[in-house]
Order: structure tokens, then C-alpha cells, then sequence
């Protein structure tokens, strides 16, 4: 397997070399990617079905779905399958696609999320001119640049990781095409052109972080002067879902990718990897449809096979 990788693909290590583990492994992600799956596609379909749900905030929730689905899609069925064949090679062009996918989506994924906390401040600070700020156009324009953001942020990145010359073994600590992980692999002295697209990434998200908090000081201090308590309680259960997302999605990858590389690859740095990969893609379509009570109506709907208006 070394001499194969070392000509013509990686060998992933995923998170055990013990059967027993990887054959737990391949169940547990199998039934994450199917709860992420069905919840994602409920979404979807409710925001399609329903003409009330046509609105800015839902047809953002309905890219954000797409979005979780195809991006949970990227990693975990090849780690399913390589556990299930305790088989963990993966060829150049496989990691390539990985690669490009993986930082496209998350890219976009950042987008989306600034773009609604946006959606969020026009409807709560400035409801008068919601519907002229946020009017469909407004909102295709908003998708398309997250969209063809995602995919210029993956180009770069696939462009630029694999035309670095690699040293040593093609072997990767990890359950996919991790970015750092793949730089482990690289020659000390060919990090220039990635350290300068990973600035711009960096900055990029660390713009659209600022943004989203910002919207979100002037959407509570909006908040704070409501002076029904039925109001306030109303905003905060839409808004705080949305702040938990980003937060939980920003943390968990800012620390897999902004921290000093190390040699060996410990449990922790598996757990955060399934912290921004696996659990906000599966978590969006809950936190998103719980307290809603629109969404749930629709839901009620679907279940009884009643016909939307």
C-alpha cells in the first residue's frame, strides 16, 4: 500500500486500524449521513412545496440545506465505504475532487450564514424596507456570489495544494482529504503560494465573522427595546439558532485549520474534525425546525398529506 501511494494516490488512516471500530465507525456515520440526509431533503422540499415559506429568510434556508447536504456528501460516504472495505486508499484525482468540494462548500457555507444574519438585521432593524432591500432579485444576485465565492475559494486551493512537490509518504491521519493534512505531506520549502491563499481565505472569514457579529449587536440592542416580552422571546428564538450554527461552524474549523501542525494526529484533532464536518450539516435541519412554528406547520402538512395552498 506505501509503494502504491507513494505513485499514485493517499492512503487515508480514518480513525482506527481495528475492525470492530471501523465496522462502528462505518454504522454511526451511516446513520448521521441518513438523519443529515432526510433532514436536509425535508427542508428542502417544505420550502419548495409551501408558496407561504417563499420568502428571503426561507429561500436562504433552502440553499443553506442544499449546501449541508452536499457537503456532508463529500466525506462521508468514502469513509463509510473505506470502512466497510478496510480499505482506506483514495487516488489523486478522488483527493483532488475531495479537496476542491470540501473548501468550496464550507467557503460557500460562510457565505450563506453572513448572508442571512444580513437577512436577519434588515427584517428585525429595518422591517419598513425589508421587502424592497431583500427582494427576490436582491436575493438571487446574494446566491450566486456565495455560490461562485465557494467555487473560486476551492479552485485555488485544489490548484495550489497539489502542485506542491510532496516528501515522503502519501500518508494522511485523517478520514478524508484534509487540507492540513495534505501540507503535512509537502516539501518544507513550497508553502509560499499556499500560505497566501490560506491568508486570503483566512481573511475573507474573518470578514465575514466580523460582519455577522455585527449584525447581530445591532439586531439585540434592537432587540432590548421591545417592550413586549412575547416579541423579544419571538426574535431570540429565531435568531440564537443562527448564532449557535455560526459559532459551533466557525469555531470547530478555525481551530483545525489555524492551529501549529503536528506530527501525529490525536483523537482530539479527529473529534473537531467531526465537529465542522459531520455534526452542523446533521444539527442545521434541527436547530433551524424546531422552535419554528411555520416550518412545523408545514411539516404537519406533509405528514398528513394535506394539499398546500
Amino acid at each position: 500500500m506505501a509503494n502504491l501511494t507513494s505513485v499514485s494516490g493517499f492512503l487515508l488512516m480514518g480513525f482506527s486500524a481495528d475492525r470492530k471500530l471501523q465496522i462502528l465507525h462505518a454504522l454511526l456515520f451511516l446513520v448521521t449521513y441518513l438523519l443529515a440526509l432526510t433532514g436536509n431533503l425535508l427542508i428542502i422540499t417544505i420550502t419548495t412545496l409551501d408558496h407561504r415559506l417563499h420568502s428571503p429568510t426561507y429561500y436562504f434556508l433552502k440553499h443553506l440545506s442544499l449546501l449541508d447536504l452536499c457537503f456532508i456528501s463529500v466525506t462521508v460516504p468514502q469513509s463509510i465505504a473505506n470502512s466497510l472495505m478496510n480499505n482506506g486508499y483514495i487516488s489523486l484525482g478522488q483527493c483532488i475532487l475531495q479537496v476542491f468540494f470540501f473548501i468550496a462548500l464550507a467557503s460557500s457555507e460562510v457565505a450563506i450564514l453572513t448572508v442571512m444574519s444580513y437577512d436577519r438585521y434588515v427584517a428585525i432593524c429595518q422591517p419598513l424596507q425589508y421587502e424592497t432591500i431583500m427582494d427576490p432579485c436582491a436575493c438571487r444576485h446574494a446566491m450566486i456570489a456565495v455560490w461562485v465565492a465557494g467555487g473560486l475559494s476551492g479552485l485555488m486551493h485544489a490548484a495550489v495544494n497539489f502542485s506542491i512537490p510532496l516528501c515522503g509518504e502519501r500518508v494522511i491521519h485523517q478520514f478524508f482529504c484534509d487540507v492540513p493534512q495534505v501540507l503535512k505531506l509537502a516539501c518544507s520549502y513550497e508553502f509560499i503560494n499556499e500560505i497566501a491563499v490560506a491568508a486570503f481565505t483566512t481573511s475573507t472569514a474573518f470578514i465575514c465573522l466580523i460582519s455577522i457579529v455585527l449584525s447581530y449587536i445591532r439586531i439585540f440592542s434592537a432587540v432590548l427595546r421591545i417592550p413586549s416580552a412575547e416579541g423579544r422571546t419571538k426574535v431570540f428564538s429565531t435568531c440564537l439558532p443562527h448564532l449557535f450554527v455560526v459559532t459551533f461552524f466557525l469555531s470547530a474549523a478555525g481551530f483545525e485549520f489555524l492551529r501549529p501542525p503536528s506530527e501525529s494526529q490525536s483523537a482530539m484533532d479527529l473529534m473537531f474534525s467531526i465537529f465542522y464536518t459531520v455534526i452542523p450539516p446533521t444539527l442545521n435541519p434541527v436547530i433551524y425546525s424546531l422552535r419554528n412554528e411555520a416550518m412545523k406547520a408545514a411539516l404537519r402538512k406533509i405528514l398528513s398529506k394535506e394539499e398546500f395552498p
